[in-house]
């Protein structure tokens, strides 16, 4: 999984968001009406070698009430290293060096373990004398209860709460509630999208956690309920309004009925794939490739259907039925 992929479009699409859950300090003084400009995130981590690399998110944006900017530097932590904390320092160095404007560090330790408190600083001290103390801004997801987030009314807690400390056990409520989260705060289908994929990518649950899903999601008030499939549905819409751009770019009508049959197909597709995947937890690439040959009609035959199927042999009976 490119977990680093996963955090930088989600943080991209909700800056704001994230700075307003996490850094509320920050949150205060930020001018919000000026435009958070996204930087050039190469930076030289060795100038002797030449080496390089890119940060993980850099944003330039403004003090309220001055006419002055800083910078927002986020950094994923995906997996442990003990010399993070220098690292975080030559990125610091470099960024000043660069841009030579202030900039505010913060660090996501996204792993699932250890549970130990991670460092947040770097410092060169030496008997009776403390050269240096360079502090970021640590969030570490597997120390924060996600029960603390279910109330938040914002798309950043939603899609974290999937990474954030729970039982196994928890793990289909969670999925549950992010959802539930997810269908409250009525984003656009291209935006709820991406954080359901967030989501499902981090809380893939067993064919036992499913049922365990099911059985939950059936004790939800009827109307909590259709608002989830209603959820599910926009994404379907997504890639029909996409095939209709896709066709209105060529400029003939034929080119809008063509990108429309397309989208309304991969809009079919990926919901059906979502709806098995909530079912049979994981979907072997051998049925995802029986998925992509099936007609506009089947799908639709297959989605009266799918809710019927108890395991995935079932659904394989009805592939070489169909």
């Amino acid at each position: 999984m490119d977990h680093d992929r996963l955090f930088k479009e989600l943080l991209s699409n909700f800056f704001e968001e994230f700075v307003d859950l996490f850094l509320p300090d920050v949150s205060a003084y930020l001018d919000k009406d000026a435009e958070f400009i996204p930087m050039d995130k190469e930076v030289f981590t060795d100038i002797t070698l030449g080496d390089k690399h890119e940060v993980d998110l850099l944003m330039k944006v403004k003090f309220r009430g001055k006419e002055a900017f800083f910078l927002i530097h986020v950094e994923n932590q995906a997996t442990p290293q003990s010399d993070f904390p220098k690292r975080m320092f030559r990125y610091f160095a470099r960024l000043i060096e660069k841009y030579d404007l202030p900039v505010y560090p913060v660090v996501i330790f996204s792993f699932d373990s250890p549970l130990r408190q991670e460092p947040n600083r770097y410092e060169v001290a030496f008997p009776g004398k403390t050269v240096l103390k360079f502090e970021y801004e640590a969030i570490q997801l597997n120390r924060l209860p996600w029960r603390r987030f279910i109330h938040q009314h914002n798309p950043v807690a939603c899609a974290l709460m999937a990474k954030m400390k729970m039982t196994p056990k928890d793990r289909p409520k969670v999925k549950l509630e992010c959802l539930r989260l997810l269908a409250s705060l009525k984003l656009d289908p291209a935006r709820s999208k991406l954080i359901g994929g967030f989501i499902d990518a981090y809380l893939d649950l067993s064919t036992q956690e499913m049922a365990q899903y099911e059985r939950e999601l059936a004790e939800w008030d009827p109307s909590e309920r259709t608002a989830n499939m209603e959820l599910i549905s926009s994404w379907e819409r997504t890639g029909i309004e996409k095939g209709l751009q896709e066709g209105l770019q060529l400029g003939m009508q034929q080119g809008v009925q063509q990108g429309m049959q397309q989208g309304v197909q991969q809009g079919k597709e990926e919901l059906l794939e979502i709806l098995l995947e909530q079912r049979f937890s994981t979907l072997p690439s051998t049925i995802t490739q029986r998925l992509d040959q099936l007609t506009s009609e089947q799908m639709n035959n297959l989605g009266k259907v799918l809710f019927d199927f108890t395991s995935l042999a079932d659904l394989e009976q009805w592939l070489d039925q169909y």
